[in-house]
């Protein structure tokens, strides 16, 4: 079975965001990038297949150079070999053409990727892709099993889970429940030092354009102050006629 886990480069959510030029770029100088957390969970759950089933497990990026130590430290988890398409990932459906090209190329089974990247929270790449290369397609996955071609898969709806049963090949927008917080795995030092023999390959643009782009940024208006009250007398009244809300 061959895997491919679609890898986000994204700010950790402890950075503090600020943005240039009139507020039409985001400013990445002392921003840390992480893996994006949806996308751990999916690669976590794809190294228990290579480990159970004898997947073969590659990781790829939709980004420039910069991107590159996050997916060696995707690497020192234990992937196989990563691929990085050079081009800046500006637009959700360029990112998935993009993708949709490296899985028809590469003969994929089963494409894994978090739900949504933890900067934009589109949550349009993994649909859109499944769609291009035509594949089954489960979003909000916290729960998969493979035997054979045929996938059982358990996603998360309103107020509950749904089990469902599809076959190969698949796209899977996976989540926390895939894997538990616990099953996440740290780089140990061996794995750092393997990850640095392991093929990391480039590939150019396939020429895809991108169809939106980004006008400006707004951070969320500050939080008033607080009111702090010690009796019910005087919480009634301010709810009564300061915030009217009864």
């Amino acid at each position: 079975m061959k895997i491919l886990v679609c890898i986000s480069h994204v700010p950790d959510t402890t950075s503090k965001i600020n943005f240039t030029d009139n507020d039409t770029k985001f400013d990445a100088n002392g921003v840390q990038f992480v893996i994006n957390p949806y996308d751990e969970f999916s690669l976590t759950r794809a190294m228990w297949f290579k480990e159970k089933q004898g997947a073969t497990v590659t990781v790829v990026n939709v980004g420039e150079a910069s991107t590159e130590p996050t997916l060696r430290k995707a690497l020192a988890i234990g992937a196989d070999d990563a691929i990085r398409v050079n081009v800046n990932p500006t637009d959700g459906f360029l990112v998935a053409k993009e993708l949709a090209t490296i899985v028809k190329n590469g003969g994929y089974d089963v494409v894994l990727a978090g739900k949504e990247s933890a900067d934009y929270n589109g949550q349009m790449v993994p649909g859109m892709l499944a769609s291009l290369v035509d594949f089954n397609f489960v979003n909000g996955c916290v729960g998969m099993e493979v035997d054979g071609t045929a996938v059982s898969a358990t996603r998360e709806i309103d107020g509950g889970e749904e089990k469902v049963s599809t076959s190969l090949p698949i796209v899977i927008a996976g989540q926390k429940g895939i894997v538990e917080e616990k099953d996440l795995r740290i780089p140990n030092m061996r794995g750092i030092m393997m990850a640095r023999k392991k093929p990391l390959n480039v590939v150019e643009s396939s020429g895809v354009t991108a169809s939106t782009a980004t006008q400006s940024f707004e951070k969320p208006a500050p939080k008033g102050a607080v009111k702090l009250v010690d009796n019910v007398d005087d919480l009634i009244n301010l709810l009564h006629n300061e915030a009217k809300v009864i």
